[in-house]
């Protein structure tokens, strides 16, 4: 599923042309807040994980979604979807979403996680998928919890910080809510 339209938004897989947009919304300090690594430093940083995020849906069959608005299809407001982790050693199915300042708010990342939710479970299979988030994020935390995830355990991620809180989405879980 590399293409999605949805009630307000559309979804589709990354393209090299979304470098500059990925930038801008990745290389902001504002949309950093919560992230210990900070914004992107370079757009040469942004082109090298936008490969990754090709390489992801070459291989694994999901990826990251450049997400626009529907009236305006060609202004990327933020990006989301699935991916592989490393959690602490294991590498586990996550759901991850990041918009521009200017889309905070409006419910954008929990339609753009249902979405990525339905691909996990209706189109890969997944058994679980994982959302790691910052203790303080608690605008993240609420769209995770608003899609039925729970706080599964804390991962000592980032020296000198408090640990990120895991939490998970099992099938059995996702279907009870579908």
């Amino acid at each position: 599923m590399r293409y999605l339209e949805m009630e307000r938004l559309l979804l589709r897989a990354v393209m090299e042309a979304d470098v500059h947009a990925l930038f801008d919304i990745y290389g902001d300090p504002a949309t950093n807040l919560y992230n210990p690594n900070g914004p992107y430093p370079s757009l040469q940083y942004a082109e090298d994980r936008l490969a990754a995020w090709l390489k992801g849906w070459r291989e694994e069959g999901c990826g990251q979604w450049a997400v626009a608005k529907r009236e305006a299809p060609e202004r990327i407001i933020g990006f989301g979807g699935l991916s592989y982790m490393d959690y602490g050693g294991e590498t586990r199915l996550n759901l991850g979403y990041r918009f521009a300042a200017s889309a905070w708010g409006m419910g954008y990342a929990s339609e753009t996680a249902r979405a990525a939710l339905r691909c996990a479970f209706d189109q890969l299979g997944a058994p679980a998928v994982y959302g790691k988030v910052r203790p303080a994020n608690h605008a993240s935390i609420r769209v995770l919890e608003k899609q039925g995830f729970r706080q599964a355990g804390e991962l000592a991620d980032v020296p000198d910080q408090p640990a990120s809180r895991v939490y998970l989405l099992t099938r059995a879980g996702y279907a009870v809510r579908d």
